[in-house]
């Protein structure tokens, strides 16, 4: 079965004890000087902090959040900084964490970057008069391998101007941010290892709880957000118990609900997070943890890539108690407003992801009946053999990024919370060129105002009045959500919630309300993930359409909604 390539430019012994808001609340901006162009200083209760005035913005860059993970503490729970003395400069950003040099070979590269182990900081950007306004926290996507906050992609200037305070956040990455390892669980007190980046996202988290209202922000009105891994890790952090209460609404961008490895057990098809740490440490030559440990994280780093490492999440019990998919589909994640969406495109800069086309369409009818079974005729109805190349495009589209949107919305409605859905089906002449309309990831520079922030390879964005004020519209949902779980923007139609209508914001050159997105998608696609949970024995992710193995039978808990 193909595995996801790992290069692609896609916790309760670790929690820390939240302090009081109450005095963080209290303490506020305070410039230097009266002058307005003096540089803006903050006594929060890490430590003062001195950063930039940028426009009607205080800006912060590369506060740390945590002690650096390094030497004995590689692979260890995030560990609290003790309150710093002075006034640290926090004016640049922080370097990435350690993860394989970027080549300059698809959209999403990037030149290199300054990288570390030392790489657990935050930035800030708040408006100059800000007093209890809502925070919003950034998580980058990069398939857990690759990103960092320092991305010109997410400056938080254009969402801050807004009157909300943004933070972006690094995670660590890689082997050194999800690796598993008998020996690591020897050493918690817990038994379990692994999940070292979603560690390092809840410390950042409980971080801005107890020092955001220094910077203006309100740390009971936070709004977790990430596209894509970014995403994926806004769905660990809603069924996690140590973030619960850190967090108030969410967002997810092409997140995906694949299942994901346990940490000691085989299942569904998939290697536990220990066996597959070990297999490593052996391809590595690696006798124990500490020769791990003694190794230089660069090289490290490189070298558990080639040798096929993924890293993921792992169900522990503890952190990450149980799948995604059982979590949301019995109402156990956070009952917290939800905006969730997914691109028209996805899988257009993502090919690697989707199988090659069969010779025929005789052929591709012929390997889809005999995978889908009694579902085939569904299947084809929605992914015809008319245009084998779209199909197989939008087959992988929606198993990864449509269905999941589409269950996140769901299952926050069925609690009883807000849901707003959106499906992002824009694009502009550079990117119908290259053939990517819609492309995964295309959102963001709409999001974050930032279209001279894009890497060296991405389709150039015109500035024309119509890209915008597309832009201008998305900040504005986006912002009022974070502001009060509700997306509204000025001179734009109202966002009705997913409810029991389906309805969902079309996103095309301009936003536009809409009932029923992609009529059967979800519904094929949860019968195909409910009987793979069923069966025990095949996991659920991109193995779609001709990737597909042979479905598992009819299961009495799984029926097809028409």
């Amino acid at each position: 079965m193909k595995r996801l390539p790992r290069t692609l430019a896609l916790s309760a012994a670790a929690c820390l004890l939240m302090a009081s808001s109450s005095f963080a609340q209290l303490v506020q901006i305070m410039p230097t000087s009266s002058e307005q162009n003096q540089s803006p200083i903050v006594d929060a209760p890490a430590g003062k902090v001195e950063g930039r005035l940028e426009g009607t913005l205080h800006v912060f860059k590369g506060i740390p959040f945590a002690e650096p993970p390094v030497g004995s503490l590689r692979w260890r729970p995030p560990v609290a900084l003790p309150p710093w003395t002075g006034v640290k400069m926090a004016t640049e950003y922080g370097p990435a964490c350690y993860q394989p040099v970027p080549q300059l070979s698809n959209v999403y590269a990037r030149h290199p970057m300054p990288m570390s182990e030392d790489c657990l900081t935050l930035n800030i950007w708040a408006p100059r008069e800000a007093h209890h306004a809502p925070v919003f926290f950034w998580i980058y996507g990069g398939a857990l391998v690759g990103g960092a906050s320092r991305e010109r992609f997410y400056d938080g200037a254009r969402l801050a101007e807004q009157g909300i305070v943004v933070v972006t956040i690094n995670y660590r990455l890689g082997v050194l941010g999800w690796l598993a390892h008998p020996e690591l669980g020897k050493e918690s007190p817990l038994g379990i290892s692994g999940n070292y980046g979603l560690l390092d996202q809840i410390a950042a988290l409980q971080w801005v709880n107890r020092n955001i209202g220094a910077f203006g922000g309100d740390p009971s009105n936070v709004t977790i957000a990430g596209e894509s891994a970014g995403a994926l890790s806004v769905m660990y952090l809603m069924v996690s118990p140590p973030a619960r209460g850190l967090f108030a609404k969410a967002i997810s961008e092409s997140g995906y609900m694949i299942s994901t490895p346990e940490l000691k057990e085989s299942k569904y098809g998939m290697a536990s997070a220990e066996a597959s740490g070990m297999k490593l440490a052996a391809a590595l030559h690696a006798p124990d943890i500490g020769a791990l440990r003694a190794m230089d994280a660069g090289k490290l780093t490189e070298a558990a890539t080639l040798a096929g490492f993924e890293p993921w999440g792992a169900i522990d019990g503890h952190i990450l108690p149980h799948q995604l998919v059982d979590e949301f589909g019995r109402g156990e994640q956070a009952p917290v407003p939800l905006l969730a969406g997914f691109n028209s495109g996805e899988i257009r800069s993502l090919r690697i992801l989707a199988p090659h086309p069969p010779a025929t369409a005789s052929e591709y009818e012929k390997i889809i009946r005999s995978r889908y079974l009694d579902l085939a005729d569904e299947f084809l109805k929605l992914y015809p053999s008319s245009n084998m190349e779209e199909s197989i495009l939008a087959t992988t589209r929606d198993a990864l990024y449509g269905w999941t949107a589409v269950r996140l919305v769901k299952s926050q409605a069925a609690i009883g919370v807000p849901s707003f859905l959106y499906f992002f089906d824009h694009s502009y002449p550079a990117a119908e060129a290259a053939g990517l309309h819609g492309f995964h990831a295309s959102e963001l520079p709409y999001v974050f105002g930032t279209f001279d922030g894009t890497p060296p390879l991405w389709p150039k964005i015109p500035k024309t009045e119509e890209e915008i004020r597309l832009s201008d519209a998305m900040i504005g949902y986006w912002s009022s959500f974070a502001r009060s779980g509700r997306p509204a923007a000025k001179a734009e139609p109202d966002w009705p919630a997913y409810g029991s209508t389906g309805a969902y914001m079309d996103i095309t050159d301009a936003p536009r309300p809409a009932t029923h997105l992609l009529p059967g998608m979800y519904e094929l696609n949860e019968q195909v993930v409910c009987r793979r949970r069923a069966s025990g024995d095949q996991p659920w992710n991109w193995n779609v359409g001709v990737a597909s193995p042979k479905l598992p039978p009819q299961q009495p808990q799984c029926k097809l909604s028409q």
